[in-house]
């Protein structure tokens, strides 16, 4: 009698069932403040949804969008800080 089996391939691990590296964490840490500043633009824009904007709302979503551009600015300067820093 011949025994029939599955060819199966040698169980690992798959690339993305794993925990984060301390780099990609680090990586997280430093563009959280994109990351706050993007929700925070959201929360403004889901607010004025279903009604029409007023004046206040228009004001804290032109505030959410400098915030968001100001936290990419710094990732964006502190990043080429580091990278220019590497090949010193």
């Amino acid at each position: 009698m011949k025994h029939i089996a599955a060819d199966q391939a040698v169980v690992t691990t798959d690339e993305f069932d794993r925990e984060p590296t301390a780099a990609e964490l680090d990586a997280i840490d430093r563009e959280m403040p994109v990351i706050e500043a993007s929700i925070e633009l959201l929360d403004a824009q889901i607010i004025t949804l279903d009604r029409i904007p007023t004046e206040l709302d228009a004001r804290r979503i032109r505030r959410a969008r400098r915030r968001v551009l100001a936290a990419r600015r710094t990732l964006a300067n502190t990043a080429a800080t580091h990278t220019a820093g590497v090949g010193a």
